[in-house]
């Protein structure tokens, strides 16, 4: 009999709305008759002493019937009570119901009582009072129907929530999970002890000390963050005691980015990976970041990539002139084109296919727009990619800086800053080795040419988090389908910073930098990986399986360092950084080549670049960078393809 019921209920709740519109329609139409039924039934006990229900049932008065169906019909319509969608229906369905009933009962006693004079008075007092209570109650079971369809089995499927934070956010998170059939909102955790024990929409406010005791007795599987104004510094502590318990946890964004104010489902996201982090934001000098961009022609290489992207979206914010995009790879450069002129559409932005490797033409682009500040971002720095591609990496790693080192200094461009890496530190692969030569010309070149006017300036910053290449969203998808979790090697340590510092800092840096400086974010202690994981299994109501949890879910695989890859990333190649007006931004001067013997070599690389001569290319780097010291043996595809093809 349940089954049954279920499924003639979920045969309703699918109907199409036009149908379901002619259900409420012909339900209001009874409710007007049988409301008027009962109020001559009421009317005739208080008045007739013999046999009440036969003397009502010959007194009834079609008439009455008739006109409440032609008036109530007609005004629900006007106010939309046949549009409303039942399941999304909130406290405003009332006060539409109220007004609706109001304007009705005024129509239906002048009309009924004193025009026609056909409704006693008590009839036409009394049915729009009636009228309007079986219509919040047809509208409630409606509801009723279809949310949660009364299935008896469902509150067994549901999602057992609480939500942390009984703030605006947190009642406003409640009401929009009300609509939503798979979660059940168990309650509030708080931190406010003037709170617990308060019930807020039914919900009790319990302090965040009986999370343990609720996750079993309520069967807590999720925890939602409600604090979108509340201070990192706090928000981390909450995180860091929420990191050990099996439970899912989801946050919402800060209020800056839900912009209505208005709290909705759609709303919640998974924790962003620098909340695991637990290390607070460096938070930019507003002179620094507009000094270098405000009314100025900017153009940006790589913009289309994951650093070279988020410095659009910040240099755009700040009022240039012109942004120059220049991008090789079409569909990336469509795609921040389309985000970016959203933001503001009062700057003039000029999106440029242009390989930057071409000097003629990124000569032109320069002298045409006649561009003030560059920021070079174009470069290949997936490690084990560049690897197998030595040559290419090393031609658009190196080369596309001197193109564009050449093309500023030739057409007056004020300022030039080089996005590097920490890869660059000590270089075991050659997307390091690339980025550290690159480091290097800017340097020589400065020195050599000391009356150019073009402040040059180098940036070098760690990983940024999930950023194409990035392991972050590599291990997310790995938990989502299960595992197990590939790990190269189980102590290896990363610097890590958001997208947006590290776009923040490149601006910040180009605004100081004079003299070709290496600037480095103080990022606080390297993360562990290993650690990092297990912090992500846990916020997704996962374990780990190991030896001590073999029932586990998620297993680490440790899999062998990669080639070229390092244990642990350096920031710094001397030892005496010095401080800056920012207090996140450090200054430092590390040693370079002659000019003259740089431009030798690199005329020598550029034959062995064109012959693939790919172990001579190395050999090359050694001499030339001192400090780089590849482990690895040569993967590059076509050189031990063709020495193959030698040896056979």
């Amino acid at each position: 009999m349940q089954n049954l019921i279920v499924k003639i209920i979920n045969k309703l709740s699918s109907l199409n709305r036009y149908t379901k519109r002619s259900i409420a329609i012909i339900t209001d139409t009874f409710l007007c008759v049988f409301s008027i039924w009962i109020i001559y039934y009421l009317r005739s006990i208080y008045w007739l002493t013999s046999n009440p229900i036969l003397e009502e049932l010959v007194k009834f008065n079609p008439k009455a019937a008739l006109l409440s169906v032609t008036l109530a019909i007609p005004i629900f319509w006007i106010f939309n009570l046949y549009r409303t969608i039942f399941r999304f229906t909130n406290l405003s369905i009332f006060f539409n119901i109220f007004i609706s009933c109001i304007l009705y009962g005024i129509f239906f006693y002048v009309i009924g009582t004193i025009i026609i004079q056909e409704i006693p008075r008590p009839v036409a007092i009394f049915q729009p009072i009636l009228l309007y209570f079986f219509t919040i109650i047809s509208r409630f079971l409606a509801k009723l129907i279809l949310v949660y369809k009364f299935d008896f089995t469902h509150d067994l499927k549901k999602k057992n929530i609480l939500i942390y934070g009984a703030g605006d956010a947190g009642r406003q998170l409640v009401n929009a999970l009300e609509n939503r059939p798979g979660y059940k909102v168990s309650g509030f955790l708080d931190d406010n002890k003037n709170l617990h024990r308060q019930i807020i929409l039914g919900k009790t406010i319990y302090p965040s000390s009986k999370l343990d005791n609720l996750i079993k007795t309520k069967r807590i599987t999720h925890v939602f963050l409600a604090m979108p104004t509340i201070q990192r510094n706090i928000r981390n502590k909450i995180i860091k005691k929420l990191n050990n318990k099996k439970i899912i946890v989801k946050s919402l964004p800060s209020i800056s980015e839900i912009v209505d104010g208005r709290i909705t489902i759609s709303d919640i996201k998974d924790l962003n990976i620098d909340d695991l982090l637990n290390r607070d934001h460096v938070l930019p000098k507003i002179s620094l970041l507009t000094k270098k961009i405000k009314s100025k022609n900017v153009l940006v290489t790589g913009s289309g990539g994951s650093i070279g992207s988020e410095l659009c979206k910040q240099i755009i914010k700040l009022n240039p002139n012109k942004l120059i995009l220049i991008e090789l790879n079409e569909f990336a450069l469509y795609k921040v084109y389309d985000k970016i002129t959203t933001l503001n559409k009062s700057t003039k932005v000029i999106p440029l296919l242009v390989n930057c490797q071409d000097q003629d033409k990124v000569e032109k682009v320069f002298k045409t727009f006649k561009i003030d500040t560059v920021y070079h971002a174009a470069a290949y720095k997936h490690v084990p990619l560049v690897e197998q591609n030595i040559c290419e990496g090393i031609q658009n790693n190196l080369f596309s800086t001197i193109s564009i080192v050449n093309a500023s200094v030739m057409n007056g461009v004020s300022d030039l800053v080089l996005i590097s890496s920490d890869k660059a530190v000590r270089p075991t692969n050659i997307m390091g080795a690339s980025k550290r030569l690159s480091e290097i010309y800017l340097q020589s070149f400065y020195n050599y040419h000391k009356k150019i006017k073009t402040n040059f300036s180098i940036v070098r910053f760690g990983n940024v988090l999930e950023s194409s290449g990035s392991v972050i969203p590599k291990f997310k998808q790995q938990i989502s389908e299960g595992g197990p979790i590939t790990l190269t090697h189980k102590n290896i340590t990363r610097y890590f910073m958001t997208v947006t510092e590290a776009a923040q800092l490149v601006i910040q840096a180009g605004a100081m930098g004079k003299k070709s400086e290496v600037f480095v974010l103080d990022m606080g202690q390297s993360i562990k990986i290993y650690d990092l994981i297990l912090k992500m299994v846990h916020f997704s109501g996962l374990t780990v399986q190991d030896k001590n949890n073999p029932m586990g879910d998620i297993k680490i695989k440790i899999i062998g360092l990669r080639s070229g890859e390092k244990l642990y990333e350096e920031l710094l190649i001397g030892k005496d950084p010095k401080k800056t007006e920012h207090p996140k931004i450090l200054k430092i001067n590390d040693p370079y080549i002659p000019f003259n013997e740089l431009k030798k070599e690199l005329q020598n690389l550029k034959k062995l670049l064109k012959n693939n001569e790919v172990n001579k290319i190395k050999i090359l780097l050694k001499k030339v960078l001192k400090l780089y010291n590849p482990k690895a043996k040569i993967i590059d595809h076509i050189y031990t393809e063709i020495k193959s093809i030698k040896n056979n």
